[in-house]
């Protein structure tokens, strides 16, 4: 029987981009979606691709930030497809801002999407890898995370805390031979990125070492490897995928 990962926040940019990966690393894929509308638009096109590799996928509508919701769709992931061996927490939003300027909502938001959902979708997933003594939760921070960056205080918060709970959580359940990782992406070539002005990706290109931004492929390929038996020893570890942003 194949396993199967379940991914938030799926139905676009990096998030497809590991779920298709997943699929062809032969992983049945749980494609989490916001909103039916999400669901029969973007996620049945992931959805499609992932089927291309022979395994089974299906999305599954929840706002990660709601504790009820994500407890819903964990028991219906693993009644469709049995078991849930890879979790990764990828949803994330911003709302940008100054911190004299930030509204109580802009934070919030945020950090109830990026940072809460982490929470609520370890805590209904921990018991089932634990009762399979066996489970991969991989969590996407953001350099952000480490080293913060202006007009981003939520952000980069929530971005920090999510980097807090993949250490404690590995500490936790290292002995039911769950591990737990995190990734800190840098500047990745997405929607989000390409509305960037030119003189500020001019000016973001030329402090990355390698000159160009990431691609979500090379994100995936490190979900990946985290996913697979040959990570078996790696945990509580933050791994930076920038070009050499950070050095």
């Amino acid at each position: 029987m194949n396993k199967t990962a379940l991914i938030t926040g799926a139905s676009q940019g990096i998030g497809a981009c590991i779920a298709i990966r997943l699929a062809k690393d032969g992983f049945n894929i749980a494609i989490n979606c916001r909103s039916e509308i999400d669901a029969s638009g973007r996620g049945l096109e992931v959805k499609t691709a992932c089927e291309e590799f022979g395994v089974s996928a299906e999305c599954f509508i929840a706002d990660v930030s709601s504790f009820e919701e994500c407890d819903m769709m964990v028991k219906a992931v693993k009644e469709r497809f049995g078991t849930i061996d890879v979790l990764v927490n990828n949803a994330g939003i911003t709302k940008d801002g100054l911190i004299a300027r930030m509204t109580e909502e802009q934070f919030d938001t945020v950090t109830n999407v990026n940072y809460k959902s982490v929470f609520n979708m370890t805590r209904h997933i921990t018991p089932i890898m634990m009762k399979q003594r066996s489970g991969r939760i991989i969590n996407v921070s953001s350099v952000a995370g480490l080293y913060g960056n202006a007009g981003q205080f939520n952000y980069s918060a929530s971005k920090a805390g999510m980097i807090g709970m993949t250490l404690s959580a590995a500490k936790e359940l290292g002995s039911r031979n769950i591990t737990v990782n995190a990734i800190a992406p840098g500047f990745i070539e997405t929607p989000m990125t390409d509305v960037l002005d030119e003189k500020v990706k001019e000016n973001i290109l030329s402090q990355i070492a390698l000159k160009r931004f990431g691609k979500t492929s090379e994100i995936a390929s490190t979900v990946s490897f985290l996913a697979s038996e040959d990570a078996g020893y790696i945990t509580a570890q933050v791994i930076v995928i920038d070009g050499g942003l950070s050095m």
